[in-house]
């Protein structure tokens, strides 16, 4: 099987960003996403073309154009995110939020979007495909030559825990405070194709394992690779997938600045003729269950020798090195914003203190993501 991966220019960026609709009282998610995007129509019916439904009807999906700068696609989203606001606040009685998962609303109150493909997906994965009550934002980067996107993807993997304490904004579940700071990280790779890449030694092995999947009726083609990274062949790009969906454009905007700079400084390394370091596939695992479990607590395997060190310390070095870079690709501000999240805490650590606070109601978790959504996120003074 044979698999074009389209042109695409060098470290342009897309953004998608999934965000859920609650009921303003209760908190409880609203599945009126159809209606939502009913009244964002045009006047001849069509769709929106870039605001579209996803798995549940709880959500609507924010996708950016294609950008140089991150800015301009957070400002992209930004102009989305108020098409879909103006519709909430015209209804009445809904909120909007974005984080991993929601603290409490069940599963079986979710109902599915009708379409073919969603109803084929549930029927295989039946109870773990109806629980992904999750949200996520997912990156893309371009990338120029289709042989650079598994050695990037491959080196993109030692920064998977650093990309997903980050992020992380999924600690309760069903009601639950699970004690992860990313339940969604482990609950999404319950998914057949989704979680970690497997070792893929050049482009031909990705076609034939593609080609193994099609053959054997798990999926019907590489879009139903759910890989945490993917290559994203439509697009030319390397997809990032992993991150917990998060409640601001300035929180996107720094993840988003984090992701271009690495897809580019490895881009530029291996046109240096260098070979990207590659952690073993066991350590890849261990650092994504870590960065769940502990968030921005986490001590992470930074090489092949098994050294260890705080996932916010290796971060802290990471922006240094990646400075220059963000300089060149106009991210440097959005960049320099992980710093924020590294010193005043993640969503999930930011939830966490809101139900403490408030003697574990989590309606007021709820309410403090819905806050956050539409005011953003300020660092405590």
């Amino acid at each position: 099987m044979q698999i074009e991966f389209a042109r695409s220019a060098r470290s342009t960026i897309g953004i998608e960003w999934e965000i859920a609709i609650v009921e303003r009282e209760s908190g409880q998610l609203a599945s009126i996403g159809d209606r939502v995007l009913k009244e964002l129509a045009g006047d001849d019916g069509s769709p929106h073309p870039t605001i579209t439904h996803e798995l549940l009807t709880n959500t609507v999906e924010l996708v950016s154009g294609v950008h140089e700068r991150v800015g301009d696609a957070v400002d992209d989203l930004a102009g989305q995110l108020a098409q879909v606001r103006a519709v909430i606040d015209r209804l009445g009685a809904y909120e909007l939020i974005c984080s991993g998962s929601h603290p409490y609303s069940q599963w079986y109150d979710q109902h599915l979007t009708d379409t073919p493909r969603y109803h084929k997906l549930i029927e295989r994965t039946r109870w773990w495909g109806r629980n992904m009550m999750i949200w996520g934002i997912h990156v893309h980067v371009g990338i120029e030559d289709r042989e650079k996107a598994l050695p990037i993807l491959d080196g993109m993997l030692a920064y998977v825990p650093h990309l997903q304490a980050l992020s992380a904004s999924s600690p309760y579940w069903a009601g639950v405070e699970t004690g992860y700071a990313s339940n969604r990280a482990l609950m999404f790779q319950q998914l057949p194709t989704a979680g970690l890449p497997y070792p893929l030694a050049d482009w031909a092995a990705y076609e034939r394992y593609v080609d193994d999947l099609v053959r054997t009726g798990v999926i019907e083609d590489h879009t139903e690779v759910r890989w945490d990274i993917r290559p994203s062949p439509r697009w030319g790009t390397v997809e990032v997938r992993v991150c917990d969906g998060v409640s601001s454009g300035a929180e996107i905007g720094a993840i988003a600045a984090l992701i271009q700079c690495l897809v580019d400084w490895m881009s530029g390394r291996l046109d240096d003729g260098e070979t990207l370091p590659v952690l073993q596939p066991w350590y890849v695992r261990e650092n994504k269950w870590r960065a769940a479990r502990y968030g921005m607590d986490a001590e992470v395997i930074t090489d092949v020798a098994g050294t260890e060190r705080p996932v916010a310390d290796d971060l802290r070095d990471l922006l240094t090195t990646l400075a220059p870079t963000a300089d060149r690709l106009g991210c440097g501000p959005e960049l320099q914003r992980v710093r924020d999240t590294i010193d005043h805490g993640a969503s999930y650590q930011r939830q966490v203190r809101v139900a403490t606070e408030n003697g574990g109601n989590l309606t007021a978790v709820v309410a403090h993501l819905a806050r956050e959504l539409r005011e953003g996120t300020t660092p405590p003074g």
